[in-house]
């Protein structure tokens, strides 16, 4: 499809969804275990919000029709965890608290980097013949 669009906001959208579902109450999860010194609880909900950033941005790469799945994998998961990690930063900021900037940094390589898997996977689902149900509907 070409197009001169460079981003397909709905894919965005639902693959920020998918992220912020499965992503964040893992993250928060892994915040509250570090917290009281549940080393390897947090490890595990780490784990669990990795995958939830990969879902997410592998669905946000999947259901574009712009034919730059990892483009769009990649700003799913940075542009979803960069909001929430604000929002985060924000909450500690007001409330006194103390914020460790080089674990958020150090968050977001790791999040970038399941970005492009996600983006890779949505790439091979299409190149294998899966496509969304909206897709097969309109065709």
């Amino acid at each position: 499809m070409q197009t001169s669009q460079r981003w397909d906001v709905t894919a965005l959208r639902m693959g920020a969804t998918v992220s912020l579902v499965f992503a964040i109450p893992f993250s928060l999860g892994a915040s509250w275990a570090a917290s009281r010194n549940s080393t390897t609880l947090a490890i595990w909900l780490v784990l669990g919000a990795v995958g939830g950033f990969t879902l997410g941005s592998g669905c946000a790469a999947w259901v574009q029709r712009l034919d730059l799945p990892l483009s769009h994998g990649l700003v799913t998961a940075t542009g979803t965890y960069s909001a929430t990690q604000a929002l985060f930063i924000a909450v500690q900021l007001v409330t006194g608290g103390s914020v460790n900037w080089f674990g958020a940094f150090f968050n977001l390589s790791v999040v970038a980097g399941v970005g492009l898997v996600g983006g890779w996977i949505g790439r091979r689902l299409r190149a294998k013949g899966f496509v969304p149900s909206f897709e097969r509907s309109g065709q």
